[in-house]
């Protein structure tokens, strides 16, 4: 199996080398992240100038690149320009939950997102900035969850969050709003002022209530964006 692994953190992350490692026991791996941090980024590309790409030294027979864009872009450059074939895509791990309708802005999300769109399967991984330690130590068995449920055989994308505390997982669906933003004004400049904006419902199969209460979370998506409800209804 080839893998690509991706992030929007950046060839900075800390939490990239141990990930590559785990990745290795599951096959040939390669590197694509962005050279500079990519959050909130979504599923963005760049189409009117040119960027870098570059090879770097990173691990023992592991290829990596550093690319001057988006996660998605890293996805592209890697299958439209290098004309390589991978059979999962991994994205992150993200340093920050992304549940609810946070997954929007993801740009760990649009990475997978990406790649499924050029059809490949794709995991995008999140976890509090707290502390890597609980997702890394899960990463088996998340994965040996997926394989024996052949999750990957249902669906192309998958989120997953772990939290500090993991304990079952469960099968989720997207959430309400988790994150907004207050602006503060100065002369011509706005700043953004992150806010937590959850609510609780103590509905578990929702992303946000679930991961915030101690579940690794699993939510299938799709980047078919069609409200299929309403458009049966019309179609009538």
């Amino acid at each position: 199996m080839r893998i690509l692994i991706t992030n929007d953190d950046s060839i900075s992350s800390q939490v990239l080398l141990p990930l590559v490692r785990w990745a290795k026991k599951l096959g040939e791996v390669v590197v694509a992240v962005p050279k500079y941090e990519q959050s909130g980024k979504s599923h963005g590309i760049e189409i009117h100038k040119s960027f870098e790409v570059q090879q770097v030294e990173f691990e023992p027979g592991v290829t990596a690149y550093t690319v001057d864009s988006t996660p998605a872009d890293c996805v592209r450059v890697l299958v439209l320009g290098l004309h390589q074939k991978f059979d999962l895509v991994i994205s992150g791990i993200n340093k920050g939950l992304n549940i609810g309708y946070d997954i929007v802005y993801s740009g760990t999300a649009g990475a997978a997102f990406e790649a499924a769109g050029l059809g490949m399967n794709a995991l995008a991984i999140s976890t509090d900035p707290a502390d890597f330690t609980p997702a890394l130590e899960n990463l088996d068995r998340v994965y040996d969850y997926i394989v024996s449920n052949g999750l990957l055989e249902k669906n192309q994308i998958y989120n997953i969050n772990i939290p500090l505390e993991a304990g079952d997982i469960r099968i989720t669906r997207q959430g309400g709003p988790y994150y907004s933003d207050d602006f503060s004004f100065e002369n011509l400049t706005c700043s953004p002022m992150g806010k937590c904006v959850y609510e609780e419902s103590h509905n578990y199969e929702l992303d946000t209530d679930a991961t915030l209460h101690g579940y690794i979370s699993i939510t299938p998506l799709c980047a078919d964006r069609t409200n299929l409800d309403v458009f049966r209804s019309l179609r009538k």
